[in-house]
């Protein structure tokens, strides 16, 4: 116990520390189909204490604000295999005044774009090999697609339908602009259309899908991709690696890390009060995963079999060394 408390006591540990755990484990597997996405997570801790990691966000899965934790990671895709290669806990530590309704409130020096954008750039300057950007519409800025063409690179991301494209260059340079929703796309055709959005200064490929909810709803996902020789049918798979695929069939989409970081690496579950401390658990829990992924790839047991077993395991530990203060005290009783 006393050394979880030094550890978590220790300079405050970053993505640069989790990179050294990372970078042997990443360089088996890394290639250059690889994928990288970016997406965060919040995590409620309604009744720990207010501070500048534990404070208010907006959760987007709820739609509303809610008091916990908010994680943006960089999770590196290849080879069936899922690693955090960057992570950023969002800190709110400037106090503003909101110009819509005139009150204060705390805020984040820096944009989770902005972030996002470092951790690209971290992941090149470490000779990351990948493909492929993904995220959702939180970070489908034209700031963010300039930035990661402008790296060399490509991405895949879904936009709002309220986006203005130009549907060629001519349109374009005439500033005849007009909203995604008020295009015709044919979705039986394997072929995205050309398009040009606006602030972006390069063409995208642009692929409505159609899809049902579980409640029967229909809902629609508009795909653009800097990538021109992707067809509809391939940005569709490429896109399902980060939102629509099973432990079985892809072990690294973005919502099972999440899953697994709370459930199987106890990622909420600290007891600690203080910044400094909270932050450590919080790494730890993304050095478990890294731990549990790579007992995956050895056991071929996904990460809650691998966390069953280890309890079992422990468990049994337990029951025997209970038998043998039995027998013990059993022995001391006939002595005396």
């Amino acid at each position: 116990m006393n050394g979880i408390t030094r550890f978590l006591s220790q300079q405050e540990l970053t993505e640069k520390d989790l990179w050294k755990i990372v970078k042997p484990h990443l360089r088996k597997v890394q290639s250059n189909e690889a994928i990288l996405i970016i997406d965060d997570s919040v995590e409620e801790k309604p009744y720990t204490d207010e501070s500048e990691l534990i404070c208010w966000h907006f959760d987007h899965t709820k739609n509303r604000t809610v008091k916990g934790i908010n994680l943006l990671s960089c999770l590196y895709l290849s080879q069936g295999i899922s690693l955090p290669v960057g992570f950023e806990l969002i800190r709110k530590t400037e106090l503003v005044t909101d110009p819509k309704t005139g009150k204060e409130k705390w805020q984040s020096a820096k944009t989770k774009n902005e972030m996002a954008r470092q951790m690209i750039a971290s992941a090149l300057h470490r000779q990351i090999p990948f493909q492929y950007v993904l995220n959702d519409l939180w970070f489908a800025s034209a700031e963010n697609m300039v930035f990661i063409k402008d790296k060399g690179k490509d991405f895949l991301m879904p936009i709002k339908s309220n986006r203005r494209v130009a549907l060629s260059e001519e349109l374009k340079k005439q500033g005849k602009w007009q909203p995604i929703s008020s295009l015709t796309l044919d979705t039986d055709s394997d072929a995205p259309v050309t398009i040009y959005l606006e602030s972006v200064p390069f063409p995208l490929s642009l692929y409505r899908q159609v899809f049902t909810n579980e409640d029967g709803s229909q809902g629609i996902l508009y795909l653009v991709t800097s990538d021109l020789l992707l067809s509809s049918t391939a940005m569709t798979t490429i896109y399902q690696k980060r939102w629509s695929a099973t432990w079985d069939k892809w072990a690294g989409k973005i919502e099972e890390y999440h899953k697994s970081l709370k459930s199987n690496a106890c990622f909420a579950k600290s007891p600690t009060k203080r910044v400094r401390t909270q932050s450590n658990h919080f790494f730890a829990s993304l050095v478990a995963f890294v731990k549990l992924e790579s007992y995956r790839i050895s056991t071929r047991l996904n990460h809650f079999a691998v966390k069953a077993k280890i309890y079992q395991a422990a468990l049994a530990s337990a029951f025997r060394e209970l038998q043998n203060i039995k027998v013990a005290c059993l022995g001391t009783a006939t002595i005396l």
